[in-house]
């Protein structure tokens, strides 16, 4: 007897399996745009015309300087034309893009003056004045002379060594001053307990820091906090030299680059973005003291103190006395601060007089008004140039990168940037700090832009790991939904096939077993 076929169930039709997998794609489908809209990539034109227009140029500072002869015994005309003529064929005006106008009119408050004047002495620096003496049997070259003395005093960083040059710290427009004193082990005698640093800031003592940080106002806002320490262990043991019948410990030049102890030292306080000098008196243990620099020889030198480069400066205090101090104070921690002096002024890249140069009244700053302008015309140049790297290293990396994504937030910092670097052009001739300030934050902005998080994102997160995430999923998805859309298409063409050949029976129903 024939097996009675069983009724076909409802998903074992035809046309619900093709509704089925027609539906997948219906949803793949509609899905598209709202997956095309999460994963596309923002990329704003950035204005690469104007970022490129800027390369190459410069700040411009014309500089007038008015000559003063009158009590020189020198034709006035022919001392302007010869120093104009030296200053003309000077390069390092140019490349620090000085324009020097040489004339004989009357200084206004912004000019610099030359007063000539019969004499042997050297120099002296006095305001924007500087009075040059030239002996009478040196008439002749006295042009030549003043020219030179404009050169060091207009143009001091191209002396500079690259040891100089390497230490100071990368402009910022503020910076906090970390002051500690740091006992190498106060529980071992031979400390100081405290010390009286708000007077050696701005009390009493002669090496007071206020005045050099208000001269330097005009560059940076500082935060001053200071620090005692205790205990604070060297990490190598310094060499103990013989000299006469008393033995001393030694650092060696390659000490001094490793003296600072990272791991068991915590010389900052506090938490801030601020870049942080730090200035460090150190006081050696009974175990180490006296504790000198030597030189490459073993010997001991005169210096106590030391500067490490973009860091900040170390001085080794020595008491005179061994035991407790319960403050430092007075004559020895006025040696201490005018040292701090000196190495902050060296630190942020203030220019030192030539040594044919001598300034009348520095005061207890340091910092003559040559020195200050040239210091303020060097950062506006370096920030200028900073920007403009920043800007083209910008525009470069999303050419580079086609899938980096370009925010209104960072399109907004490029044209920001711009902007201020052309306000920085335009107000150098007329003021330099001017300049200065429009270049510090075109700097900070094309900074701002480039360190972007979304930006930085997709360097850590590429093209090639997109497909490497994709893959898996979307192969095991696609592969049953194509086996099984290639399948069907093969049912309809046979259906369509049998239907040609006449009217038969089509049994839509799948075969059963007996």
């Amino acid at each position: 007897m024939d097996a009675v076929s069983k009724p076909a169930l409802a998903f074992e039709s035809a046309f619900t399996r093709r509704s089925i997998i027609a539906s997948y794609f219906l949803v793949i489908f509609l899905a598209l745009p709202l997956w095309w809209k999460t994963t596309s990539i923002e990329r704003q034109a950035l204005p690469v015309s104007r970022v490129y227009a800027a390369t190459g140029r410069e700040l411009a500072f014309p500089i007038h300087v008015a000559l003063d002869t009158r009590n020189c015994e020198v034709g006035t005309d022919t001392i302007v034309q010869e120093v104009r003529h030296h200053v003309e064929n000077n390069g390092e005006f140019k490349q620090n893009g000085l324009s020097v106008e040489v004339s004989s009119a009357t200084a206004t408050a912004n000019d610099y003056q030359v007063v000539l004047r019969p004499g042997t002495r050297d120099p002296i620096v006095d305001g924007r004045k500087v009075t040059v003496e030239v002996a009478p049997e040196h008439a002749g070259v006295a042009a030549l002379q003043l020219a030179d003395t404009l050169a060091t005093l207009l143009t001091p960083y191209t002396s500079l060594r690259s040891s100089q040059a390497e230490r100071v710290v990368t402009y910022s427009p503020r910076y906090r001053l970390a002051f500690t004193l740091l006992n190498e082990d106060a529980a071992a005698g031979n400390a100081a307990l405290s010390w009286d640093v708000q007077n050696a800031l701005a009390g009493t003592y002669a090496a007071q820091l206020s005045p050099l940080l208000e001269r330097l106002s005009v560059l940076h806002n500082f935060t001053i906090e200071s620090q005692v320490q205790y205990h604070g262990p060297l990490a190598f043991e310094p060499r103990a030299l013989q000299v006469g019948e008393q033995i001393e410990h030694g650092l060696t030049p390659g000490d001094l680059t490793v003296f600072v102890n990272s791991a068991e030292w915590t010389l900052s306080s506090s938490v801030s973005n601020d870049p942080v000098l730090h200035f460090v008196a150190f006081i050696p243990s009974s175990k180490h003291s006296p504790l000198r620099i030597v030189d490459s020889n073993g010997l001991p030198t005169s210096s106590n103190a030391f500067i490490l480069p973009q860091w900040g400066g170390i001085i080794i205090h020595n008491p005179q006395s061994t035991g407790i101090v319960p403050t430092l104070a007075g004559r020895p921690l006025d040696t201490i601060f005018a040292t701090f002096r000196q190495q902050l002024s060296a630190l942020l890249g203030v220019p030192e007089l030539p040594p044919h140069v001598h300034a009348r009244t520095r005061g207890v700053a340091g910092v003559t008004d040559w020195q200050l302008d040239a210091l303020v015309r060097r950062r506006a140049a370096e920030n200028a140039a900073s920007a403009q790297d920043t800007l083209q290293s910008i525009v470069r990396l999303v050419a580079q990168i086609e899938d980096m994504p370009v925010g209104e937030d960072v399109k907004g910092d490029v044209q920001d940037a711009l902007a201020a670097l052309d306000q920085a052009y335009s107000t150098a001739p007329s003021s330099s700090t001017e300049a200065l300030t429009f270049a510090s934050k075109a700097q900070s902005v094309a900074s701002r832009a480039f360190f972007n998080p979304g930006m930085l994102a997709l360097l850590y997160f590429p093209t090639e790991h997109k497909w490497a995430v994709y893959a898996p999923l979307f192969a095991s998805v696609t592969a049953p939904l194509l086996a099984s859309l290639i399948r069907e298409v093969l049912a309809w063409k046979k259906e369509r096939k049998a239907k040609a050949r006449g009217p038969q029976p089509v049994d839509s129903q799948r075969p059963k077993a007996e």
